[in-house]
């Protein structure tokens, strides 16, 4: 069974039109959370809103949303005023283009969601706009509004349904050149760049998203597990960081081999270093038992 729809309202395509619900695609339901608590009677703790300036807590009713015109100005904008902006875009999704999916920059990917029929009553035409896709490869751009907010939705096929994901406005991105713009750009060698191609080949795969394991989230489970039954938690060591790579080369070669170069070459490497010293004592002093 389906879970409750997150959004209701209608699929517009010129004059073809189908009622649609939309589902989060995503949830953070099974991540690990905490609560703050008192240390004293272990009771969770619950948040109140004070006023800034005289300290005052704020109960429910006098709470309102300001808008500040400059520090410490705030003008109040009713709840009854913002729901009458409205837009088109408020219950109807509206096709506005359709454009190719390699054209959309990833960085303004935002919240995905699943599109699905309201009932029977529209579904050839939700079928019909679904397959219209399907056979042009291209991704619709449209308009929603949610949780008073309009947003632009990249539209796509995805099994019997749509996907929909949210974009990011261009003003809600930062400019790469304000992180690139100073960065050194050194010449790296051929050969460099050829046996890093060849590392990239030894770890080449597909896409598999089920291989990915959070570890963290892993280990605050057993945390939690190891408390909860009384058991003691071992803080662990911080690990001890790596030095800097010094010949760059050289690391690409042995990463090309399946290892680094690591504590474990340094020990072998100090290991021969004592035999020849040890056997070269050695032999001074043979010399000098055969000079007496």
């Amino acid at each position: 069974m389906a879970p409750r729809a997150y959004w209701k309202g209608s699929l517009k395509l010129s004059l073809v039109t189908c009622p649609i619900v939309l589902y989060p695609a995503a949830t953070a339901v099974e991540k690990t959370r905490f609560h703050m608590i008192n240390k004293e009677t272990g009771n969770r703790l619950k948040q109140q809103m004070v006023d800034a300036e005289t300290g005052d807590v704020v109960e429910s009713d006098q709470k309102a949303r300001g808008y500040e015109l400059r520090k410490g100005e705030y003008i109040e904008v009713e709840k009854e005023e913002l729901e009458a902006v409205q837009i088109e875009s408020n219950h109807t999704i509206e096709i506005d283009s359709f454009v190719p999916k390699d054209e959309i920059d990833k960085r303004y990917l935002n919240h995905p969601y699943y599109i699905a029929p309201d009932g029977k009553a529209g579904i050839d035409a939700f079928a019909v706009i679904r397959d219209a896709m399907k056979d042009q490869d291209r991704v619709a751009l449209a308009r929603i509004v949610l949780t008073n907010r309009e947003h632009i939705i990249a539209i796509e096929p995805l099994g019997k349904g749509l996907l929909g994901t949210t974009l990011r406005y261009p003003y809600e991105l930062r400019d790469e050149h304000e992180y690139f713009d100073d960065m050194p750009n050194p010449k790296i060698s051929k050969d460099m760049v050829e046996l890093a191609g060849h590392i990239l080949d030894t770890k080449a795969a597909h896409f598999d998203p089920s291989k990915f394991k959070d570890e963290y989230e892993n280990a605050l489970k057993t945390l939690v597990r190891r408390k909860a039954a009384g058991k003691p938690v071992k803080i662990a060591e911080p690990e001890e960081r790596p030095s800097n790579v010094i010949n760059l080369m050289d690391a690409l070669q042995q990463s090309l081999k399946g290892r680094a170069p690591s504590k474990r070459r340094n020990h072998s490497r100090a290991v021969r270093s004592g035999h020849r010293a040890a056997n070269k004592a050695h032999r001074t002093r043979t010399r000098h038992r055969k000079a007496s």
